[in-house]
């Protein structure tokens, strides 16, 4: 157990959050709306990008020019516009277990919490909003702050220390993600890791990508002091 965390930070998709492929959805139709391509970003990402890097990359690969800033600048409109209502209209979005539960309790507790995310910041405040899960969060790391996840992990740290209003070190974070990336993002940035297994990854493949912990979910109880 640990005891002396002050903030906590934690990934979106496959940590809290599963939205059944409503991100995937809003690209396919900002692309097919501007340029009448039904565009599928899993054939042109991997997973741990950030939001700009799919944007970029799908659209070079399928338009076979890097977008100009004018361009880019109405696809991630057009995408911001569709994520709505991919998410509203996706069947299968739902709350990871445990979640709904740990948040408040976390927040009573005395934590600050934030997001890391490869999400443009606006994307995933769409994503969280259904859920009512934004009021946790008092501060993030997105993908509009970096393309590197090691760098937007570093950012969100620096907005913890504004919002707590004095310096947080290193030592005194914690952070949550449901993949390999998430683990290797946190101890690149020097902070720990919990592995949450809820999504694609498993207990053992989390512990071998070096986690500190790892948890089959957020139901089970997390290393900090009560």
């Amino acid at each position: 157990m640990t005891s002396d965390k002050v903030a906590l930070l934690f990934d979106i998709d496959g940590t809290l959050i599963i939205t059944d492929g409503a991100g995937a959805t809003s690209w396919k139709l900002a692309f097919m709306d501007l340029y009448g391509i039904p565009a599928d970003i899993d054939k042109y990402s991997d997973t741990g990008m950030t939001d700009p890097e799919v944007a970029r990359r799908t659209f070079t690969a399928l338009l076979g020019h890097n977008p100009s800033p004018g361009e880019f600048s109405r696809l991630l409109e057009r995408r911001m516009h569709f994520l709505g209502q991919a998410v509203d209209e996706a069947d299968g979005y739902h709350v990871l277990p445990g979640v709904e539960a740990l948040l408040p309790k976390l927040i009573h507790q005395g934590y600050l919490l934030g997001l890391v995310t490869g999400n443009l910041e606006a994307a995933a405040h769409i994503k969280l909003a259904r859920a009512r899960l934004n009021r946790f969060f008092a501060f993030g790391g997105y993908g509009s702050d970096s393309p590197d996840r090691v760098a937007l992990t570093q950012v969100a740290m620096q907005r913890a220390a504004m919002v707590a209003g004095e310096p947080i070190a290193a030592e005194k974070f914690l952070s949550f993600g449901d993949t390999p990336n998430d683990v290797i993002a946190a101890h690149q940035a020097g902070i720990e890791c919990v592995g949450v297994a809820s999504h694609k990854y498993s207990v053992t493949e989390l512990r071998d990508a070096g986690a500190d912990w790892v948890l089959g979910s957020l139901e089970e109880p997390l290393p900090l002091s009560p």
